[in-house]
């Protein structure tokens, strides 16, 4: 089976999200991050019933945006 680049997306996506998610446990505390998990599912349940199991990947880079921003206070800065 061949995996396209929309499949390591999708795959950097969701260990991010995973990452990020635990690190927002640790962070914020239980709430948000359960709060997030329940956007997670809403969106991994919710898309296919919509006809938009083709955006689940985007969903899940937009949760992992708000995620950093919320975590790191802003955007993480790679160059000084």
């Amino acid at each position: 089976m061949m995996v396209g680049s929309t499949g390591i997306a999708a795959a950097i996506a969701h260990i991010a999200f995973w990452l990020l998610l635990a690190r927002t446990w640790a962070a914020r505390g239980p709430r948000t991050a359960a709060l997030f998990f329940g956007l997670w599912v809403a969106g991994y349940v919710g898309l296919p019933l919509v006809d938009g199991s083709l955006f689940f990947m985007s969903y899940v880079a937009v949760l992992d945006i708000v995620l950093v921003l919320l975590i790191f206070r802003g955007d993480v800065q790679i160059f000084r």
